[in-house]
């Protein structure tokens, strides 16, 4: 007698029910793992993705540089609900001018004579001598504006050039009367007293000068700005090791999450119908994944050597950032920066007001309804300029990128607004000689343009091209995207300034070609296409609007299959 037989029938029944549901219930099991994986998998895409719109850490006043960040934060607020009282104030003119020694009384006496002159050719001799003597006024202003206590009227004399709030328009006053003081953006958009103050405070390095020779010093201030160089270089070279870790760590997870599903899917073995408990042997599906899990095992040993070579160039960065700080900790911290070099900044700042202008350009520097003919939302102020870079980003999304180790680093210059009536903006210079990895380079905008989103496309054309040009070095009339524009200009004979001519055809590019409208030459089209690159839902556009779109398109994929791309 079987054992079976000693079985109550209904009973071996239920057994039998019981174990054919068994390999459906282990399946049901291994399903339910691979599915939280997949949702642990996205959730660890989720917070990368929150943290590319993240806020940049803000550090004395300076945003710090985050390579997390990937794009603006939009902005929520342009104006204040509620306008500021500062230009209400009746002693508004007395107040600004007062204190400020023979360079405030000069330019009472011009101010008075310009206004009540009726004579044109008067009115313009006294105009020069007013610019003259409102940069005087400017720079005995600029020490101050270290100080929190100063007055309301003088910062706003530096920020806006408003002396006189009469020579406002009423509708003038009360969109500049609700401006937003405060930087609340996280980005590194300055007007003229805040970039004045950070360099004040040390926060901000002067801007870079031919004129100005190195002079070596062995004092004890010399030693300190000595050491901040070395840790400004050693800063950029932590963030972009810091960067490149996480890459690859990334990198790693996603092939070892690979390689663990496809090992999964490998020992899963399905019952042999007549021959159980035996399994099946491997099917012709899970026989391909041994070469596709061997080919992730070499990636993965790859991957794995470098990461090792990166962690120890980052201990050893640690270890130098620590040293530096010791050092560095040794010296009494203090506003180290003098009268002088705040007034070589001053300086600086006035020869980048005359760039906005241009050399027929007007430059009077004061605040005029005269001169004065933008709206509230076409006024350079922080929020409308940040505005349109994050409009410009969004069709060149690399504009503010630069390549280290083959890893894109996305670094927003620094902005500096100065209120100017000029329409160009440029780049002062495209980073930190001392770090050219994680650094920032520094861009002007005028304030009072006719365009302001010109203004803004001027300046980003002009960081791109300078950006560019250094990244080739002395190949510059030959490789990248400034040899190919050069070798453009010199095939077709033109003649003029090769980088005006591309800033030129940078604003085409972006304000027409990126609506489809064909504007530029086939030859500049094609090199913008490839060094410029929209963004690819706008390139699956293009190519359904013209046939000179889809044939660029189709050089992309061309590229991306051979491996000169």
């Amino acid at each position: 007698m079987s054992y079976s037989d000693d079985i109550d029938p209904s009973i071996a029944a239920l057994l039998a029910e019981t174990n054919d549901s068994l390999p459906e219930s282990s399946a049901d099991i291994k399903a339910d793992e691979k599915q939280i994986e997949q949702k642990e998998y996205e959730v660890q895409l989720q917070k990368q993705h929150n943290a590319m719109m993240s806020v940049p850490k803000v550090k004395n006043g300076i945003p710090e540089v985050d390579l997390s960040v990937k794009a603006f934060r939009p902005i929520e607020k342009f104006f204040e609900d509620e306008p500021s009282t500062v230009y209400d104030d009746p002693a508004y003119y007395k107040t600004c001018l007062t204190g400020e020694g023979q360079s405030s009384q000069r330019l009472h006496q011009l101010l008075i004579k310009y206004l009540k002159c009726e004579d044109k050719k008067d009115r313009a001799v006294y105009r020069q001598q007013i610019i003259t003597a409102y940069w005087e006024f400017l720079r005995s202003l600029a020490p101050k504006m270290a100080n929190p206590n100063i007055a309301e009227c003088k910062k706003m004399a530096m920020r806006f050039g408003i002396v006189l709030p009469s020579l406002f328009r009423p509708e003038q006053k009360d969109f500049f009367a609700r401006s937003i003081e405060k930087n609340t953006s996280g980005e590194p958009v300055l007007y003229v007293d805040e970039w004045i103050r950070e360099i004040a405070l040390g926060n901000l390095k002067l801007s870079t000068t031919d004129e100005v020779p190195m002079r070596a010093s062995k004092t004890p201030a010399a030693e300190a700005q000595r050491l901040q160089q070395l840790k400004s270089k050693n800063s950029g070279k932590l963030q972009s090791l810091e960067s490149i870790v996480n890459s690859k760590e990334s990198e790693r997870n996603t092939l070892e999450y690979e390689i663990t599903d496809r090992i999964t899917s490998l020992t899963t073995h399905e019952e042999i119908i007549g021959l159980e408990p035996h399994r099946a042997p491997y099917t012709d599906i899970q026989k391909k994944l041994f070469a596709e899990i061997t080919q992730r095992f070499h990636a993965l040993q790859k991957i794995d050597r470098e990461l090792m070579n990166y962690l120890d160039e980052l201990q050893e960065a640690k270890e130098i950032e620590q040293s530096l700080n010791n050092k560095t900790g040794q010296f009494v911290e203090e506003v180290s920066v003098g009268t002088e070099d705040i007034l070589t900044e001053m300086t600086t700042i006035r020869q980048m007001a005359k760039m906005t202008c241009g050399r027929q350009g007007n430059q009077f520097p004061i605040f005029t309804r005269e001169f004065f003919h933008c709206f509230d939302k076409s006024t350079g102020f922080r929020e409308n300029v940040l505005r349109e870079l994050a409009w410009i980003e969004s069709i060149d999304p690399q504009c503010f990128c630069r390549v280290h180790k083959n890893v894109m680093h996305r670094i927003v210059p620094y902005v500096l607004l100065v209120p100017t009536y000029g329409d160009n903006g440029f780049c002062w210079e495209p980073f930190d000689r001392m770090n050219r990895v994680t650094s920032r380079g520094r861009i002007v905008i005028p304030m009072y343009p006719r365009d302001l989103k010109i203004a803004c496309l001027t300046a980003v054309a002009d960081l791109r091209w300078q950006v560019a040009k250094e990244k080739a070095s002395y190949d510059w009339m030959t490789d990248g995207l400034t040899g190919h524009y050069y070798q453009y200009v010199e095939e077709h004979k033109m003649k003029g300034d090769v980088k005006q001519f591309f800033i030129e055809d940078y604003i085409l590019w972006i304000t027409k070609e990126s609506l489809g409208t064909q504007k530029l030459e086939k030859e500049v089209r094609g090199i913008f296409w490839r060094y410029l690159p929209f963004p690819q839902e706008l390139k699956d556009t293009l190519k359904t609007r013209s046939l000179v779109y889809q044939e660029l398109y189709q050089r992309d994929i061309n590229r991306s299959m051979s491996d000169g791309y």
